[in-house]
């Protein structure tokens, strides 16, 4: 049973996400609140999975608890649900430490799917959100270096992985946890891990969720087209 903690300013949206989530059966609901009592109820809950509104208001807001509930001990993966697709927005959550990035209007069936990706340790952008990551991050880097120069030390970092390690990472930035990770190239979730530390240590990446943008960036993956 995959447990989830819902955050988020507005009582109505959380009993609507409760309901959303609890009709699939295998996913339970082990705490709502708003970001004031989030730390607290998130401790007490142990959740798999938190799904946070990004923008909340006063000094409770979305990002600071992102980073209040990737500072505990065990911290559980963190969703932020958006209604937009602001990309400095979204590229602060990332560097603080969000697996995934949900629009509020997501279809329900690919809601919970995506639910049940990250609570398994994937990740997840729903295509909207993620292009707007990705391309927020284009030509990203110092402030005086030419794109150019930004774009060739993201192939340069790309180039040095293996050919293991680029597969990982395909199949990383296409959201798939460790375990389905392990599947499909047949060897344990053990190795896995192992490709997936040496990887980010290559890229410079802080998580999963930058080294998918570095993949999504130099065409090692793609994003799904826009309908």
């Amino acid at each position: 049973m995959v447990q989830v903690a819902i955050v988020d300013d507005e009582a109505l949206v959380r009993a609507a996400l409760r309901s959303i989530l609890e009709s699939s059966g295998d996913i339970r609901v082990v705490a709502d609140c708003d970001g004031h009592q989030a730390l607290a109820a998130v401790s007490a809950a142990r959740p798999d999975l938190v799904l946070l509104d990004a923008v909340m208001p006063g000094p409770d807001d979305g990002l600071s608890v992102l980073r209040a509930l990737r500072a505990l001990q065990d911290p559980p993966a963190v969703a932020m649900l958006t209604a937009f697709d602001t990309s400095a927005h979204l590229r602060a959550a990332m560097a603080a430490g969000a697996s995934g990035f949900l629009l509020k209007d997501t279809a329900v069936g690919t809601l919970i799917d995506a639910v049940r990706i990250l609570a398994a340790g994937g990740t997840v952008f729903t295509p909207t959100v993620g292009r707007a990551v990705v391309d927020g991050y284009l030509g990203e880097g110092p402030a005086d270096a030419a794109p150019d120069a930004v774009t060739g030390a993201r192939d340069a970092a790309i180039a040095t992985l293996t050919d293991r390690e680029r597969s990982v990472l395909r199949l990383l930035a296409a959201g798939e946890p460790n375990a389905a990770i392990a599947d499909e190239l047949r060897i344990s979730v053990g190795t896995v891990k192992d490709h997936v530390r040496s990887v980010l240590r290559k890229l410079g990446a802080p998580n999963r969720v930058a080294a998918a943008v570095v993949a999504h960036q130099t065409g090692l993956a793609r994003l799904p087209e826009r309908p």
